[in-house]
């Protein structure tokens, strides 16, 4: 098995896709870190230096997903 890599998500609530994201992750086994941007400035901040401004985003090492697309979060966490 390969090393595992950290896993950010950047969400906020009343966004559908992020709950879909987070239930996807939890049940693919997916330890995660989550950051609320509507609560946390400084994780608003850091989601515009990945260059998005939506939720859900997904950074998995130099990966950056902006949106729900569960067919690419599973192609970068296979690599």
């Amino acid at each position: 098995m390969g090393v595992k890599r950290k896993v950010l998500i950047f969400t906020q609530p009343d966004c559908p896709p992020c709950f879909v994201l987070k239930t996807l992750l939890e049940c693919m086994g997916v330890d995660f870190e989550e950051r609320d941007v509507s609560r946390d400035e400084s994780a608003a901040a850091e989601l515009k230096s990945y260059g998005s401004h939506s939720t859900p985003t997904v950074v998995v090492g130099e990966h950056v997903l902006v949106g729900f697309n569960p067919k690419r979060l599973d192609q970068i966490l296979s690599e």
